[in-house]
């Protein structure tokens, strides 16, 4: 039997490997290798992933100019030294100012580009905020309270990108229509369910409107990253007993069916991918979806000695905090837990039970992965 923290030690492994597996840089470098030659004049990488995707572009172009637009902190010290490169950092996932400077600094360089130029887009999930073009009758703080309403009111990632296309200037394929040159190759990151090329981003590397020749691929997806979380599972020794894509709807209906799955559930390992909803609150506490989900299953397992259960983000950001989720087990659950729930606070209540996960940027974003392992009782 495993005893509780080589259980969480365990989940943590597993969490990394599949982490790894979709990695922006490791992905970009795959995709090139197995493409037709292709040599581009301009990288161009936007999304949580930015950095990473851009590093994996540059090792096989490294003469070539680029422009990386991501979130507050997520760039490598050694793009933001690098001369060739420029660098524009922004808000997620509210829009902020420099959202809009990214915006127009993208649509100024495809613009600019020389008709026998050739452009690499890479793209991966956040791209919706982090960079955003608007029409003249729409204002920042317009886009910030559409936005925010979606978010608290529980919208899915499709519902909200939907939305985001009808006004945005460089959604839905109109990034790639202002491309002039040559040839254009987009390769995604898929944070969305179904992996579509026009959902992904709000459709910021959809090809529909090219004007020139132009081709898209997802190169890392949520199913990659599951099946590689299944690979370091059974290197560890461990009979992986579900693997779904499932994780979707709001987080309180999602809590019966995990929780009732795991104490009936035979010795070995549980993973679920996909990206659920919540509802916020009035002036929310700390916290997000993963933080959230984590916490309101952890009272499933109560006076269970035998559970452990991670649900994180593969970003390693669960809404608009520095955590990337929460790692918890039968002990988690206690008198003030209802109430971190009901204020959307699991994260304070999360940190004081030593149950948040924090990692960091992981240059990647294939939505969500909840990790559960079971060992006799």
């Amino acid at each position: 039997m495993l005893e509780n923290e080589e259980r969480k030690q365990a989940i943590i492994q597993v969490w990394q490997a599949a982490v790894a597996a979709v990695s922006g840089r490791q992905a970009v470098l795959n995709a090139i290798d197995a493409d037709s030659a292709f040599a581009p004049d301009l990288v161009i990488a936007v999304g949580k992933a930015a950095s990473g995707m851009c590093q994996g572009a540059l090792e096989c172009f490294p003469h070539c100019d680029a422009l990386v637009v991501t979130k507050y902190d997520h760039t490598d010290p050694g793009l933001l030294a690098s001369e060739q490169v420029q660098v524009i950092e922004s808000a997620h996932p509210i829009p902020d100012q420099c959202s809009l400077d990214a915006g127009r600094a993208l649509l100024d360089r495809m613009r600019a580009m020389p008709v026998d130029s050739r452009v690499l887009l890479l793209v991966s999930g956040g791209a919706s905020a982090l960079a955003e073009a608007l029409p003249e009758d729409m204002t920042l703080a317009d886009l910030q309270a559409v936005t925010d309403e979606m978010i608290a009111g529980g919208k899915t990632i499709a519902q909200i990108n939907d939305r985001r296309k009808q006004a945005s200037l460089i959604k839905d394929g109109k990034l790639v229509e202002a491309f002039n040159g040559t040839e254009i190759r987009v390769y995604a990151i898929s944070d969305v369910e179904g992996d579509s090329i026009s959902t992904i981003g709000s459709g910021i590397g959809d090809c529909h409107r090219a004007k020139v020749t132009a081709r898209s691929a997802v190169i890392a997806s949520n199913k990659i990253a599951r099946e590689h979380a299944v690979r370091r599972a059974t290197e560890l020794g461990l009979a992986v007993r579900q693997n779904e894509e499932t994780l979707y709807g709001d987080v309180f209906d999602l809590v019966p069916a995990i929780g009732n799955r795991l104490r009936d559930a035979e010795p070995g390992v549980y993973i679920w991918g996909g990206e659920p909803t919540v509802i916020l609150p009035q002036n929310p506490g700390r916290g997000g979806r993963n933080q959230s989900l984590a916490l309101a299953v952890s009272e499933q397992l109560a006076g269970n000695n035998n559970i452990s259960l991670l649900v994180a983000g593969t970003d390693g950001t669960d809404g608009p905090t520095i955590a990337a989720g929460g790692l918890v087990d039968g002990e988690t659950w206690g008198d003030d837990a209802r109430l971190a729930l009901q204020t959307a606070d699991a994260g304070t209540y999360l940190e004081q039970h030593d149950s948040l996960f924090v990692t960091g940027p992981t240059n990647t974003n294939v939505m969500d992965l909840a990790i559960a392992i079971v060992s006799d009782p």
